[in-house]
């Protein structure tokens, strides 16, 4: 759960994004995106009324333009991942909702849990090469390659 201070923070990287350099000129894209307020009254419980709104103001955001992800599950899923984008602009949502369910728990294996050290370690399982961790990182221990697997498996993808 994010707390006031986080969500505070959040948004003002949101605010500080809001304008941008284009070929030395800043520009302000302020007006393309809806803003979000804070979900959290003065004693920081959630108001989930204002957390409702954030989610369907954020919901907007494809059709305002915005495009892409950080994929790094993409380097070992990538045509699930794809898919899942195909599935979504058919408006197929039932088949794009289940496939998401299964990417979750790989996707913060990587990106989150084990990082760099665990993308390299599924991509060398999927015949891809991930090679060796360069320092400061260190390789998965024993212990954590095997919750990797877990993250993999328990979702049907190794």
């Amino acid at each position: 759960m994010l707390g006031p201070q986080i969500w505070a923070s959040m948004r003002q990287g949101l605010s500080r994004g809001l304008s941008r350099n284009v070929k030395g000129k800043k520009v302000d894209i302020a007006g393309i995106y809806p803003p979000v307020t804070t979900p959290f009254t003065a004693t920081a419980e959630v108001d989930y009324g204002k957390l409702e709104e954030n989610l369907n103001r954020l919901a907007t955001f494809p059709f305002r333009g915005a495009v892409g992800g950080i994929c790094g599950l993409a380097n070992v899923l990538g045509a699930q991942v794809c898919q899942l984008e195909r599935l979504c602009l058919t408006g197929q949502w039932e088949a794009a909702q289940e496939l998401q369910h299964r990417l979750i728990e790989p996707n913060t294996a990587v990106t989150r849990r084990f990082g760099i050290p665990g993308l390299k370690k599924t991509m060398d399982w999927f015949g891809y090469y991930g090679g060796p961790c360069r320092a400061p990182l260190q390789e998965l221990s024993p212990t954590e390659e095997e919750a990797l697997r877990l993250d993999f498996s328990n979702n049907g993808w190794l």
